[in-house]
């Protein structure tokens, strides 16, 4: 794939993960879609193949910790906080084992 698709691909990405990640924000949605767009902007006239392979593993990097690892918080009380994680989110807990087992 030609460098300026996947540039393209990983800007459509990006903005799908941020409308997934903060549905229902709309200051979050609008800042996230600002800083999107700045960054790709301010990258636009690069022409190095290899500073924009690093730029968009940057990208996929930032695109991937948005959708595994934030989780919206809504203001319920003064002090308390109700947090409203994705069905993608929620994935099985496996409990950490100190002692290994045999295996037989």
């Amino acid at each position: 794939m030609r460098q300026a698709a996947k540039v393209l691909q990983l800007f459509k990405t990006l903005h799908r993960t941020r409308q997934q990640v903060f549905k229902n924000d709309a200051r979050a949605l609008e800042a996230a879609r600002i800083k999107i767009n700045e960054e790709f902007k301010s990258n636009k006239s690069e022409t190095s193949p290899k500073k924009i392979e690093e730029l968009i593993k940057i990208g996929s990097d930032v695109e991937l910790l948005l959708r595994t690892s934030v989780i919206q918080g809504i203001h319920t009380d003064h002090n308390t906080l109700k947090l409203v994680p994705r069905k993608d989110l929620l994935i099985e807990n496996v409990p950490y084992c100190d002692a290994p087992t045999q295996k037989q």
